[in-house]
């Protein structure tokens, strides 16, 4: 069985209240448990955090141990040079999420800082996007 991580970064805690013109009505726990269902073969765990510092760590912890990260860094896409470090420290592979498209968005969320240091960058398919992570490490 693949062990794999999902990290969410700041605000998808608010997944189904926020923006959901933009992210959805759906929260993120709902959505987990049907990932869970469609992957049986796969131990999906997963972490959200508002904070820098404890989503670098999560990255260290499970970084060496794990056969997968999916990474949702949030509004850390964009800024947190300290979280690429990590992701190039670390020797499990990351793929990057997003639930919108930010290249169809503001200027400054169409650059990412991680982008450089991940597997792969998966955007635009609304929470489809964890699933599309997932089929990645098949």
């Amino acid at each position: 069985m693949q062990k794999i991580i999902i990290i969410n970064g700041p605000n998808l805690n608010l997944l189904g209240k926020r923006e959901p013109e933009v992210y959805g009505n759906r929260s993120f726990e709902e959505y987990l448990s049907e990932l869970r269902l469609l992957y049986p073969d796969f131990q999906i765990d997963h972490f959200q955090s508002n904070v820098e510092g404890e989503i670098i760590n999560k990255l260290q912890e499970t970084g060496f141990s794990y056969d997968g990260i999916i990474l949702n860094a949030g509004g850390y896409t964009h800024t947190s040079v300290a979280i690429t470090d990590t992701i190039k420290a670390i020797k499990t592979p990351v793929v990057e999420v997003h639930i919108s498209n930010i290249n169809a968005r503001e200027d400054y969320r169409r650059q990412s800082l991680i982008a450089t240091a991940v597997k792969g960058s998966i955007s635009g398919f609304g929470m489809d996007s964890y699933r599309l992570a997932v089929e990645s490490f098949r």
